[in-house]
């Protein structure tokens, strides 16, 4: 089959973040003429989100580019449109290798109102960051000693201390445990799970970061969104469509109908398609999977969906009218002293929600954002707190703040939160390897559909929980869409055998 009969072929497009513009405008630039994109939404981007607190912007959802480098293509679109600051541009910015760790000035603040030192807390980060970096090494070693993330940092955790630290004072001690346990929330943000005991020490170490120190952008990542919208053709959206229902045929026969896939939205519009690229959020197909398609997802497909991890990250913002915190600082830690434990989860969510609540990370420049702050909170905590007035939540905010500064007198201009969880077209934040996954779990998750048959490629999966490496980032996602436009392109560029094979990566 000739590309140029390709052409013409009828291809929709499920979702509209950066997955789907993707796929969509690669398949456009190479002549592909009948290309729609569905979006459930009245925006496009899905969660690359920017939002206005006052007159400052914030991000709603993704926030960095994550190893801004010439490997990176969301640096390098954001480059070529002109996107970032000068700063971000530069060879040493590019070349710094963090290791996916930005090296942040930290205060940290104890429970009891105290500010504490380098001295008392640079033990702690620094046993920690150790840690992490052995427990990513299983996933190339093979075998699972531990039955998780959570439960190996653990372990090893009270045998390093109880060998490093015996000779210091209890009080430091049980000061130092309390960080450790505080980097647990953290690293519950990071990968956006509940807890670090729902985390695969097998899959822990397919993530891969790229060099660069994170950026972000001056005005807003949408903007990234904006600039790739404009070099699609006029009206290829259509907003306010969500997906019902996918049909496909399993065993596809050319007398059965002209086009193998008919995609049903909720409105009860029926689209013939050669070809639907999936682009839904991990969440979503986790949740709908079973409506989502007709006939269902084959078994290895959806025990791979239920394997896989996706959890909850949100962002509180909390502006003031002038910092309580260090000027080059740029991440303020929360140490609870009644939290030497290293247990990750609180145990009256209702009551005590805020306890998740690590720390903040400070927005810089200030020029540009004044005196904000942007809390991070993960897991069930963080879906509860989506359930509560913005008046509550700023409330539990000035008393926590209040508690560990131990000054009364602080109080929130404003605040403005995320609520991921409870947003019905993506049901959390991002994919983590879960517990029993592996790398074979991505590549079917990927795997097109049918596995057989005289009509391969009907339904195309992409999006970032589809990328082996770079799951939960931005680059990830649209490295899996322009993927499956070239596997749709490719298909059509080379001869058909009529003897389809399971699709490889």
């Amino acid at each position: 089959m000739t590309l140029q009969h390709g052409l013409d072929s009828q291809i929709v497009v499920v979702g509209c973040g950066i997955s789907g513009i993707g796929a969509a405008l690669k398949l456009a630039k190479h002549g592909f003429r009948n290309v729609r994109i569905l979006e459930a939404t009245g925006r496009s981007g899905g969660r690359i989100k920017t939002g206005r607190m006052g007159n400052n912007i914030i991000e709603i959802g993704a926030n960095w580019i994550h190893g801004p480098s010439e490997a990176n293509p969301v640096f390098c679109l954001s480059r070529q449109y002109g996107l970032l600051d000068p700063e971000s541009l530069t060879a040493e910015n590019q070349s710094l290798d963090i290791g996916g760790h930005p090296p942040w000035l930290p205060n940290w603040f104890s429970s009891s109102g105290r500010k504490l030192t380098v001295e008392q807390m640079g033990p702690a980060m620094e046993l920690f960051g150790e840690l992490l970096e052995e427990g990513s090494e299983f996933s190339h070693k093979g075998g699972e000693p531990y039955n998780s993330v959570g439960e190996f940092l653990r372990i090893k955790m009270r045998q390093r201390v109880a060998e490093r630290w015996q000779g210091d004072s209890l009080p430091c001690q049980s000061l130092r445990l309390s960080m450790l346990n505080t980097l647990l929330k953290v690293e519950c943000c990071v990968n956006g799970t509940h807890t670090m005991d729902a985390l695969g020490l097998g899959g822990y170490g397919l993530y891969k970061t790229l060099p660069g120190l994170d950026c972000t952008f001056p005005k807003g990542y949408e903007g990234l969104i904006n600039n790739l919208m404009k070099e699609l053709p006029t009206g290829i959206v259509s907003y306010h469509h969500p997906v019902s229902c996918v049909h496909w045929q399993r065993e596809a026969r050319k007398a059965e109908r002209v086009h193998p896939v008919t995609v049903e939205c909720a409105h009860g519009e029926r689209i013939p398609a050669d070809h639907v690229i999936i682009t839904v959020p991990l969440g979503y197909l986790k949740k709908y999977h079973g409506t989502l398609f007709s006939p269902p997802l084959p078994l290895h497909k959806l025990h791979s969906v239920q394997r896989m991890g996706f959890g909850t990250n949100n962002k509180i913002f909390v502006e003031f009218d002038k910092p309580w915190w260090d000027e080059d600082c740029d991440v303020v830690y929360l140490v609870w002293e009644d939290e030497s434990d290293l247990v990750d989860q609180v145990a009256d969510v209702e009551r005590l929600w805020f306890k998740k609540l690590f720390g903040f990370s400070v927005l810089k420049p200030t020029e540009r954002y004044g005196h904000v702050l942007c809390g991070w909170i993960a897991g069930h905590e963080s879906e509860f707190m989506e359930t509560l007035s913005e008046l509550e939540v700023k409330h539990s905010m000035t008393n926590l703040i209040r508690k560990f500064t131990g000054n009364p007198t602080i109080t929130p201009r404003r605040i403005l939160r995320s609520q991921w969880f409870h947003d019905p077209w993506t049901c959390g934040s991002y994919t983590y390897t879960g517990i029993g996954t592996c790398v074979q779990d991505i590549h079917n998750l990927a795997q097109p559909l049918p596995l057989n048959g005289e009509q391969p490629l009907q339904v195309l999966f992409a999006g970032e929980a589809t990328h082996p490496s770079f799951f939960s980032t931005v680059h990830g996602a649209l490295l899996t869409g322009w993927r499956e436009a070239d596997r749709l392109i490719s298909h059509y560029s080379t001869p058909s055998t009529h003897q389809p094979t399971r699709s490889k990566l």
